[in-house]
This record gives structure tokens, sequence and C-alpha cells, in this order.
């Protein structure tokens, strides 16, 4: 029994997360669209509305076009949703530390960030729908287009704190026990912000939310890779997209906001824990306030050839001009 208890506990551990990480994703789902609708003078829904969207989706039957792969169809919200929940596994949630954490993880969670997206290129082909078919193509390029400069910001963070002597740079333990701004000179400080420009732009990419919502599109798609779907199948989506906001919003959190209350104060005990929750949610809205809800309203959808020169050019741009700013930082240049 006593050999069978720590995999007891990580299997609880991971159902605990997983349940905690679609609660907060629907939650944050719900602000996000109360804050957009303040933003835009009106009363907006319920905070608690994705909680009974889901329930709907839920209880609606789940049709299956007649032209459809009818078991690629299915399967691809089910490992949009399972691989969502993976990678939160992978970041430390409310001062916790992640339950399979381990060497390299950064470069695991930058992989497993691309396989929600393509089990929903999966389904949009699948469904044999036209206009599925449009919006599965426009997510295969959009995804191309941010893989750059994501990569270049999780990378450079990491080196960095490599030439520091950080044991095992490459994992998200070492990353948020030395925050990166405690190493870097003047010009590290100025590329460390514009690498979390990179990733807060980033974010709406990943998320297919606008102005980088080209694959669903509902004005011109009527809903694109979505159009066929219903039902749980629906639903599972959706929750994808609300653990995939945690996600995204904990890596942001994770990289450049790993303080914590217990750390600092760890005379408090279980109140320095309950303390550091709710910073790391205070901190995960912010986030989400900043990198989707406030983009969201301030700019109208862009075009798909402006979502790869956006991608590649400017942001990608900023990228590589941090890069470069870390490595006269890290060669002692200033």
């Amino acid at each position: 029994m006593a050999e069978l208890l720590p995999l007891i506990t990580t299997v609880v551990a991971i159902i605990a997360v997983s349940v905690i990480g679609l609660i907060i994703g629907l939650l944050i789902l719900g602000i996000d669209r109360k804050l957009a609708a303040h933003m835009q003078a009106r009363v907006g829904p319920p905070i608690i509305q994705p909680f009974i969207d889901v329930r709907k989706l839920l209880l609606k039957e789940n049709v299956v076009p007649e032209n459809a792969i009818s078991w690629l169809f299915s399967a691809a919200p089910v490992l949009g949703l399972a691989s969502s929940l993976t990678i939160l596994l992978y970041l430390p949630i409310g001062g916790v530390p992640a339950i399979l954490g381990g060497s390299g993880d950064v470069i695991l969670i930058m992989y497993l960030l691309t396989i929600p997206a393509l089990a929903m290129v999966a389904g949009g082909f699948a469904s044999g729908s036209p206009y599925a078919t449009v919006g599965a193509q426009r997510e295969m390029i959009t995804m191309i287009s941010y893989e750059l400069p994501l990569a270049t910001a999780l990378i450079a963070i990491a080196w960095r704190l490599s030439q520091e002597g950080i044991a095992e740079p490459f994992t998200l333990a070492a990353i948020t026990s030395t925050p990166i701004w405690s190493v870097v000179g003047p010009l590290g400080l100025i590329g460390c912000l514009l690498l979390l420009v990179v990733l807060i732009l980033v974010t709406p990419g990943e998320l297919s939310r606008v102005p980088f919502d080209t694959p669903e599109a509902e004005t011109e798609l009527a809903g694109g890779l979505l159009v066929e779907y219903s039902g749980r199948n629906l639903a599972m989506f959706y929750l994808a997209q609300g653990v995939k906001t945690v996600v995204m919003a904990s890596l942001i959190v994770a990289l450049f906001l790993p303080w914590s209350i217990a750390a600092a104060l760890p005379s408090l005990g279980l109140g320095g824990m309950v303390l550091d929750a709710l910073f790391y949610l205070v901190k995960l809205l912010a986030v989400i306030f900043i990198a989707v809800s406030l983009i969201r309203v301030a700019v109208a959808r862009f075009r798909i050839n402006q979502v790869v020169t956006i991608y590649w050019w400017y942001v990608g741009g900023i990228g590589v001009l941090a890069l470069i700013l870390l490595l006269i930082d890290a060669t002692g240049g200033v």
C-alpha cells in the first residue's frame, strides 16, 4: 500500500488540478465577456454564463454530419480538451509546484501548445464542411505564424538564465525560483519587457480570439472550424478554450510574475498559501484583461494575410530584438 501511495497522490492531484482548471477557465471566460461588455458600454451576460452554456450544450443532441469522418470528428474535441488539461499539469498553479514538472518542461509545453490547435484543424477537415475546411487552413497558417515569436520568447528567457549558471534553466521550477528580472541589467530589462509584449500578443493568436480569430470568423465563415459542431463535442471545445486561456495566462505569470506571498512571509503558514492562491488569481485576471479583453475590444479582426505579417515581421522582429538585447546584456556589453 505504501508503494502505491505516491501514485494515488499524483492521480488525486491530477484530478484536482483538472477540475480547478475547468472551473477557473469557465470563470475567466465569463469575466472576460463581462469586462468586454462594460468597455463597450453594454451590460453583458452574467459571469456564470459560460457554465450555463456548457450545461445546455451537454444536454443537447450531439450531431455528426453525414459526410464527416465520424471517428475523427468526435475524437478531435476529446484530444483538444485532454491536451489542454495536460499542459496545465506542467504549470505552477496558485503557488503550488507543477505536478508533472521536470527537466526541459519549457520545451515540452511549447510543443504541447500546438496539440489543441491541431485537434481543431483535424476536426475541421473531418467535418466535411467547406466553411470548416477554410477555417482549418487558416488555423494552420495562424499557428505557423505565432510559433516563431513564442519559441523566441521562451528560449530567450531560458538561455539568459543559463548564462547566469542557473541549473536546468529550461524547467519552470528554475525559472520561477529565479525571476528573470533579478539577473538582467538595463538592456536585459528592456529585452524582458519586449518579450512580455511578445507573449501578450501571441496569447490571442493561441486562443483564436479577436483580432486573430480568422479561423472561426463568424461573419465570414459562420463559425469556421466549429460550424458543424454541437452538443457535447462543442462543449468540450468550449471547455478546452477556457483551460487553454488559463494555460497561457499561467505561463506568462510563471515566466514574468513568479513572485509569491508565502515565500516572502513564510511565517504565515497556511494563510500564506491561501493568499498565494488569491494573488495568483489576481495576476491571472490582470494578464487576461490586457492580453485578451483589452485587445479584442480595441482592435478589429485582421485578415489572414495581416495575421502572418504581424506575427512574422512585427511580433517576430520584437522577439529577435529582445533576444539581441539579452545577448548583449549577458556578454557585459552594458
